[in-house]
């Protein structure tokens, strides 16, 4: 496994950023605009709401794990503009409809980050998604692990991406 410190701070946001606009823009029809890269410290406060954490691992030359947080009531939104229903519909459909959008949404965006990683020389493969769902969630980091914290805003949502790269 190759050390995180491999990649640069600017690499990582030049992954993150084109994965998240890119899947926000083709499955919910929004844009995703970058708002700020934050110290682990930036969930204090976001949490106190009903989220949605979506996370994929990958493994390879680096591994490592992306958190998407999402607020509860923007998962539910994402399900209707992803699938093209209407709010009644989400509620109809249950949890599990929301945590398969979740985790496809999940999945594309980490797989996006992974495919240039392969680009820059760090083959790599995903692990399933994770779901969790529930009030007052934060996400710890991994031992030895570099952690990046990126913050967007989509349809006035914030959404976060944890990255957290394992280090040797």
């Amino acid at each position: 496994m190759a050390t995180a410190s491999l990649i640069s701070e600017k690499q990582i946001q030049d992954f993150i950023i084109p994965a998240v606009s890119d899947v926000c823009a083709m499955i919910l029809k929004q844009d995703a605009g970058f708002v700020e890269k934050s110290a682990e410290a930036a969930y204090a406060g976001f949490a106190e709401k009903p989220h949605v954490f979506g996370s994929v691992g990958f493994i390879g030359d680096i591994d490592g794990v992306i958190y998407l947080c999402i607020p509860d009531d923007f998962a539910h939104e994402a399900v209707g503009l992803a699938l093209g229903m209407t709010p009644d519909e989400v509620k109809q459909s249950g949890d599990d409809t929301v945590k398969d959008v979740i985790g496809e949404i999940t999945n594309m965006i980490v797989g996006g980050f992974k495919n240039a990683l392969c680009k820059v020389g760090f083959p790599c493969r995903l692990t399933l998604p994770a779901i969790v769902r529930g009030d007052d969630l934060t996400v710890a980091s991994l031992k030895d692990a570099e952690r990046h914290i990126f913050h967007f805003d989509c349809a006035g949502h914030r959404l976060i991406a944890d990255i957290q790269l394992k280090l040797e």
